[in-house]
């Protein structure tokens, strides 16, 4: 050992050797709990972590063929683009949101949005009444691209008529396929 280490050595309160000694007995405690966890009965065991899935999220979301999904929740739903109509726009740099109070027919424009490629209209997928408008989109219609099926909504409605012309998920997943075939 070189002097200086054997000085510190020396001032410490417990020599090298016995301060091993101490870790290795804690290290076996560690392990020895460990391995009491291990063999405990699965009913006293920690549940494991689960990441919570989005499923649910997509069982009562609609879409429209114009690619527009419908999220219901009673007799009002939150309207948006879909991931696939954000895609096909690219980066959108403007958002023109309707006035709260407005009403639109099904299939009638209610918002335009400009991006860096187009301009692209957002149609009503049934009649219904704007409630509430997304004004973070003002700031930030960025988020459009960025969360378009949950943070960059549109806006909130009351609605009338029936859902079952809009599609599932599966649905229009598929009407994704051969829209893509047609191109």
């Amino acid at each position: 050992l070189k002097p200086e280490t054997r000085a510190r050595q020396e001032r410490s309160a417990l020599p090298i050797g016995k301060m091993a000694a101490i870790l290795r007995s804690a290290m076996a405690a560690r392990g020895a709990a460990r391995m009491a966890q291990a063999v405990r009965p699965a009913a006293f065991r920690p549940a494991p972590f689960h990441r919570p899935t989005f499923a649910r999220f997509f069982s009562d979301v609609r879409f429209a063929e114009t690619h527009e999904w419908f999220k219901s929740e009673g007799d009002s739903a939150t309207v948006g683009i879909s991931d696939f109509a954000q895609g096909a726009l690219g980066e959108v740099v403007y958002v023109e949101l309707p006035e709260v109070g407005a009403t639109f027919k099904a299939k009638e424009t209610m918002c335009t949005l400009e991006s860096v490629k187009a301009v692209g209209e957002v149609y009503a997928p049934l009649d219904l009444e704007i409630t509430e408008i997304n004004d973070k989109l003002g700031d930030e219609p960025a988020l459009l691209n960025s969360s378009p099926e949950s943070d960059g909504w549109l806006v909130k409605v009351k609605y009338s008529g029936d859902t079952s012309s809009l599609l599932d998920r599966a649905a229009y997943d598929k009407h994704i396929e051969s829209e893509k075939k047609e191109e």
